[in-house]
């Protein structure tokens, strides 16, 4: 059962939300600004009504994953299956492991198993986000600002050590994105519409 319910995780993280979204608006999301399948892009592209689409999509793979895991299972393989829907949106296999960062799914998976960080974490990306104009920063605050909420919650060290690899891997797919913010040629987090 847990090698299935692993399965499943990773088959739901590779669901490509931002993809179909973008396409059934005219727009292939792979040539638009930053390339990349996610909110932020599709909100540059196509409007916030559009990126939050994709934000609630994304994060639902993430919760469902974990939600099914923990509902049949127990906490550390709602963990695991969390992470596995996380790589599915990051790698998929039916695009050529050419996919997302992994922070909308993240929080998806951080709604099930710490529902109470999640508002604060979002208004740590909401308010960044905006004062800086860059999505990317706005997310390295909300992803940093995970373990230490479970560190405030007094968390198992597991979970502590769990989560903080979660993030460590959402953080690495940005940097490209911390880059091109080094370089100050990061699109500003702005929709066109």
């Amino acid at each position: 059962m847990p090698v299935v319910l692993f399965v499943v995780a990773y088959l739901l993280g590779t669901f490509p939300s931002a993809t179909l979204i973008a396409r059934a608006n005219g727009v292939d999301i792979s040539t638009v600004g930053s390339g990349n399948p996610g909110a932020s892009n599709v909100t540059r592209a196509l409007g916030w009504r559009k990126g939050v689409w994709v934000y609630v999509l994304d994060a639902l793979k993430g919760a469902i994953a974990t939600g099914l895991a923990l509902g049949l299972d127990g906490r550390p393989l709602a963990y695991w299956c969390g992470a596995a829907a996380i790589v599915g949106h990051m790698f998929p296999i039916f695009r050529r492991f050419k996919g997302g960062k992994g922070a909308a799914t993240g929080s998806g998976v951080l709604l099930v198993l710490h529902p109470v960080i999640v508002p604060f974490a979002l208004a740590l990306w909401w308010i960044v986000a905006k004062v800086t104009g860059k999505a990317a920063v706005g997310t390295f605050a909300a992803v940093t600002l995970v373990p230490v909420g479970l560190a405030v919650l007094g968390r198992p060290a597991w979970e502590y050590f769990a989560i903080g690899a979660l993030s460590l891997l959402i953080l690495a797919r940005h940097w490209r994105n911390f880059v091109r913010i080094v370089k100050r040629e990061e699109p500003a987090m702005r929709s066109s519409r």
